[in-house]
């Protein structure tokens, strides 16, 4: 055995001898568990970028319905303003291009052309907004060359109607009349016989006020290349005084209301008369047509279609989200925290439930449920049947993974009852997760509502007024030609899916028990 060299007993010495050690104070704040949580989240750009637009969504459906001028249930008066493009009156008079409701017809030949032109000239709304190009085309006709024109062009849909042709009771013809006397707003225009314009018929003879000279509607000219009246003189078929805003033109001789039906007596109980549409509509809704979205297929506006579909959308999501997460933790937190032969019997039930089709199930309770209950609440039922499924089995992972934990051993051993141990010491380790479940349940249950809607298996247009599903497919139908009835729609939903989906992916990297007090 060696030896070693003994240190000697002065080089030992007492540290801090003549102190009194305590814990010393923590020099950070501490911070919550929600706080840690915040401050991963607002590191992960997209999910952040992803809750500002998903805040606006949430507030466009919530108050759009509310300040928008028109109701889900308000439609064009006449129906005549359908599937129009976006269009805001103060802006399209800074003709800025955009808002202005714009619409390129195909190829209008020289009559067409002509009767734009005389649209303005006679509402003085002209409808044309761009002459895009112009091309011509060359025919023999009668052994002489004739050239033929095209024009392509950008329209004001709104204005282009111009003139329409409707019945009226005197009741109505008075109002009317009484109307645009007080607000200078001219609506009612001189008549013009078919007979007069070469037999023309349809919406180009009403819009046709000058003389034409076949029934293609070729107009004639005066000497100075303008257009020749041709409103009725004819007294023998005036219905009722004329009290209104004339033409310059007219000396008093212009009828305006055209007798259509007598009573017994022999006195006019109906008569036609030809209005400005866009100004009708003034005196109908009490405002210029305003569509920021243009409207859709009935001839609502779109713009609040999207805001009522929304919201009802949101709320439904929101509320089938809370069922299922309720339904779901209860019944995963006992198959995780008891296991065995509790938990084998309550995962079969749920394997049951997987394999029902969802779409299946929802088709039934339409046909048979939702003539007892309602078409929402069996909707919402169909929801309910297997969506706390997944939710069920999420909190059961979580209740394996912490009912091992020494925290929850130990008060097990201090006589913790089996309530309290799952939610006061399990549960809310869990809460993180569940949380961000719920945020992901919404997008695949709004996804879910969409789809039905728009496949038409469900009709919500009784409940909510409309759904996005349906503003979708009622805009499939013509989004060659307006393709604004179909981008709205679908631009929303998509924008409202996606933003969920990056939100609750950061929720769930946020709250991660993992990542506590990671800074990277």
């Amino acid at each position: 055995m060696e030896n070693y060299e003994r240190i000697p007993a002065e080089k030992f010495a007492f540290v801090q001898a003549d102190q009194i050690l305590h814990d010393k104070k923590l020099q950070t704040k501490a911070r919550s568990y929600f706080a840690d949580a915040m401050i991963r989240f607002r590191k992960n750009k997209s999910s952040v970028v992803a809750a500002f637009i998903l805040a606006f969504l949430i507030l466009f459906a919530l108050i759009v319905p509310i300040v928008s001028p028109y109701s889900i249930k308000d439609k064009d008066p006449n129906g005549l303003y359908t599937s129009f493009a976006p269009y805001v009156p103060a802006i399209a008079e800074k003709k800025l291009g955009i808002f202005d409701g714009a619409y390129s017809p195909d190829s209008a030949n020289e009559y067409a052309f002509a009767g734009y032109k005389a649209i303005g000239i006679e509402t003085g709304m002209d409808p044309i907004i761009s002459i895009d190009s112009t091309t011509s085309n060359y025919e023999i006709i009668r052994g002489q060359k004739v050239e033929k024109k095209f024009y392509k062009l950008t329209v004001n849909q709104y204005f282009s109607k111009g003139i329409i042709v409707r019945t009226f009771s005197r009741a109505q013809y008075d109002e009317i009349l009484a109307w645009q006397n007080e607000s200078g707003i001219r609506v009612i225009y001189p008549w013009v016989e078919s007979s007069d314009i070469c037999g023309m018929t349809g919406r180009e003879a009403e819009n046709t006020w000058y003389k034409v000279k076949d029934e293609t509607g070729k107009p004639e000219y005066d000497a100075n290349g303008d257009f020749i009246p041709a409103y009725s003189t004819d007294k023998t078929i005036e219905a009722w005084e004329y009290t209104g805003k004339r033409f310059e033109s007219d000396d008093g001789s212009y009828i305006y209301a055209r007798g259509k039906a007598k009573d017994e007596s022999g006195k006019y109980t109906s008569c036609q008369l030809r209005i400005c549409y866009y100004n009708y509509y003034i005196f109908k809704m009490g405002h210029e047509p305003s569509y920021v979205f243009g409207t859709d297929s009935y001839g609502r506006d779109l713009f609040t279609a999207i805001g009522c579909g929304a919201r009802f959308s949101l709320i439904f999501a929101l509320i089938v989200s809370v069922i299922n997460m309720f339904i779901g933790a209860i019944y995963g937190a006992i198959m995780g925290y008891y296991g065995g032969v509790v938990d084998l019997i309550m995962d079969r039930i749920i394997d049951i439930l997987d394999g029902l089709p969802f779409i299946v199930c929802t088709t039934l309770f339409q046909l048979h449920l939702a003539q007892k209950v309602g078409v929402v609440p069996a909707f919402l039922f169909a929801f309910v049947l297997t969506g706390w499924t997944g939710m069920a089995s999420l909190v059961r992972k979580q209740f394996y993974r912490f009912k091992g934990q020494e925290y929850v051993m130990a008060a097990k051993t201090l006589g913790a009852s089996d309530k309290r141990l799952i939610f006061k010491h399990i549960f809310p380790n869990s809460l993180g997760t569940i949380i961000t479940s719920c945020a992901l349940i919404i997008p695949g249950v709004i996804s879910s509502e969409t789809n039905l809607t728009y496949l038409g298996i469900i009709n919500l247009a009784d409940f909510s007024g409309t759904s996005i599903g349906e503003l979708m497919a009622l805009g499939q139908a013509g989004y060659m030609s307006h393709p604004h009835s179909l981008f709205f729609p679908a631009l929303f939903v998509s924008l409202l899916l996606i933003c969920f989906n990056l939100f609750g992916n950061g929720l769930r990297d946020a709250f991660n028990p993992s990542n506590r007090g990671v800074e990277d």
